[in-house]
Parts: structure tokens; C-alpha cells; sequence
């Protein structure tokens, strides 16, 4: 079973990745769709799994962009662990409007707020309005996808608790 959870765990953050080429145009450079399979990942996975799956992703999603924002990736990918590991925890509890809630609120508003003080004002200013869209569009995308493949998987396989 733990071969299973692994192996799941890798092609969510291969998917991650993949989905860090699809960009989204910014005033920070651009953002990417690399959250929506990790979103997704929570109906599979437990919350661990599914957080080591986002920060992976997110790492090569970055690696891929040649990390513009250098060590702060590492504090990006650990916010992502955190914030996907709640969002797991909500999903296998039942909270399905508060995980898209704390998703929204903690990734788009949120995550960012350390840059106000690492970087400055202005970066966390301008990078905010994008971030939260890129969020939302995650979140939105993540959301009609997620009932038809859950649907599907549990059909197939079996979800892995």
C-alpha cells in the first residue's frame, strides 16, 4: 500500500510539473496551473502525501522558470506543503466549501504576505492580484475536474485512504 501512495505521490508532482508549462502572464514574471493536479491529489492521497506532492511540483515548476525568485522557492514550496496538507485534511473531513475557501484565502492573500517583509512593499503589492488569480483559476479548474475524476477513480481502483 505504501508503494501505491508513492508512486501516486510522483505522478501528482509530475503532473504539477507539467502543469507548471502552462503559464499564466504576470507583472512577476508568470504563474502556472502546477497546483491543479496537487488540488486534485487530495481525493487520492492522505494530506502528507498530498502536500509532498504540491512542493515537488512546485519546485520543478520553478526549476523550469530558472527559480526567479532564487531561495524563496524553498519558503514557497513549504507554504504549498502546509496549505495543501489543510486543504487534504478539509477534503477527507467533508468541508468542501471551507477547503476551497481556506485554499483561496490562504494561497492567494496569504502565502505571499512574508514577501512584504523578505522583499517589500511594493513586490507583495504588485504580486498579489496575480497570485490570487492564478488561485482562483487553480481552485476554479481543480473544482470542475474533481468530481468526474473522483467519480472515475473510485469506480477503477478504489480511493486510497
Amino acid at each position: 500500500m505504501q508503494l501505491k501512495k508513492l508512486t501516486l505521490t510522483a505522478i501528482f508532482a509530475a503532473l504539477c510539473a507539467i502543469g507548471g508549462f502552462i503559464k499564466i502572464p504576470s507583472g512577476i514574471g508568470s504563474l502556472a496551473l502546477d497546483t491543479v493536479p496537487a488540488l486534485l491529489a487530495a481525493a487520492f492521497l492522505p494530506p502528507v502525501f498530498t502536500g509532498l506532492a504540491s512542493s515537488i511540483g512546485h519546485l520543478s515548476s520553478a526549476m523550469y522558470g530558472g527559480f526567479p525568485l532564487g531561495p524563496f522557492h524553498l519558503l514557497i514550496a513549504i507554504e504549498m506543503f502546509v496549505i495543501l496538507y489543510v486543504f487534504a485534511r478539509l477534503h477527507k473531513s467533508g468541508r468542501h466549501v471551507w477547503k476551497w475557501l481556506f485554499f483561496i484565502v490562504a494561497n492567494g492573500l496569504l502565502a505571499p504576505l512574508p514577501f512584504y517583509f523578505l522583499m517589500s512593499p511594493a513586490f507583495f503589492i504588485g504580486a498579489v492580484p496575480a497570485i490570487f488569480l492564478a488561485t482562483v483559476l487553480n481552485a476554479a479548474v481543480a473544482g470542475v475536474v474533481m468530481p468526474a475524476v473522483e467519480k472515475a477513480m473510485s469506480r477503477r481502483t478504489g480511493l486510497i485512504q
